[in-house]
């Protein structure tokens, strides 16, 4: 098949996730992609008559893949539409991957909004390998209670690892932390020397969050962070996603901070 024309996918279930997200959990109608998807890397997912946009994978099991889709512009708001048994195109995978944590790394993972979603199958990989590390946590900030996603994991993922979430704008009833997510990185546990951090979110969360992670010791090259562009063609053919030096559907979209830095200077649009 030419690397330009989406597969057909699909949908074997549908999970409301916030007022405007859902989780589509899709499997191929022939055989698997060619390739493995890895955590962190992303598709190209297709709405038929509509038009495609990137979206990272947000579940990898076997030929099953799950994508978050958040209805902000009319390809994800078809998207969001889609039922169980509908379908929609996919090709892929495309990009870099979040690098698995060396053995006896504390593991860092601190998420933005929706940012958590191409973070997920990464929190899944290390917590079924939990006992190749030191200490987990999952820090995870959104601006409201209402955006957060995956409630049904959080469980599970709290019998693992140190799972702490933040609000900007508590509602009634609301029990836990208040503020931004570089305030929860006061009370987690990490050696600096050992530690594996992995960011997704809003750039200025991801500047906010490397540069104090830096100061407190970890080395540039230990973090790594998940940036987002106009990616169009996913082949660096077109141009769209070009940041500085780079070409994000093939460089990208996940990079050491050591690299990603410098990148950012580019603000985003």
């Amino acid at each position: 098949m030419h690397p330009m024309t989406p597969a057909p996918y699909r949908v074997l279930a549908r999970r409301r996730e916030t007022a405007d997200t859902v989780t589509l959990d899709l499997v191929p109608a022939g055989a698997a992609p060619l390739r493995p998807f890895r955590p962190g890397q992303y598709a190209m997912l297709y709405a038929f008559g509509t038009g495609e946009i990137p979206l990272s994978t947000s579940r990898i099991d076997g030929a099953v893949l799950g994508h978050t889709v958040r209805a902000v512009g009319k390809v994800s708001e078809a998207l969001c539409r889609a039922e169980r048994g509908d379908w929609v195109g996919s090709r892929g995978p495309y990009g870099t991957v979040w690098q698995t944590p060396p053995a006896g790394s504390d593991v860092l993972i601190v998420s933005g909004g929706i940012g958590l979603a191409p973070l997920r199958p990464l929190i899944e990989e290390v917590l079924d390998r939990v006992g190749e590390f030191g200490t987990v946590s999952v820090l995870t900030g959104y601006r409201d209670p209402g955006e957060q996603l995956f409630l049904d994991d959080l469980p599970r993922w709290r019998s693992r690892a140190d799972v702490r979430t933040t609000v900007d704008r508590p509602e009634p009833g609301w029990r836990g932390a208040v503020g931004l997510v570089t305030r929860l990185l006061e009370g987690a546990d990490f050696r600096p020397e050992r530690c594996a951090a992995y960011l997704c979110g809003p750039e200025v969360m991801m500047r906010a969050t490397a540069r104090e992670l830096l100061r407190r010791g970890v080395a540039a090259e230990r973090i790594r962070v998940s940036l987002e562009r106009n990616m169009r063609c996913a082949t660096a053919w077109c141009g769209h996603c070009q940041l500085g030096p780079v070409l994000v559907c093939r460089d990208g979209p996940v990079f050491g901070w050591d690299h990603a830095e410098g990148l950012l200077s580019t603000p985003e649009r």
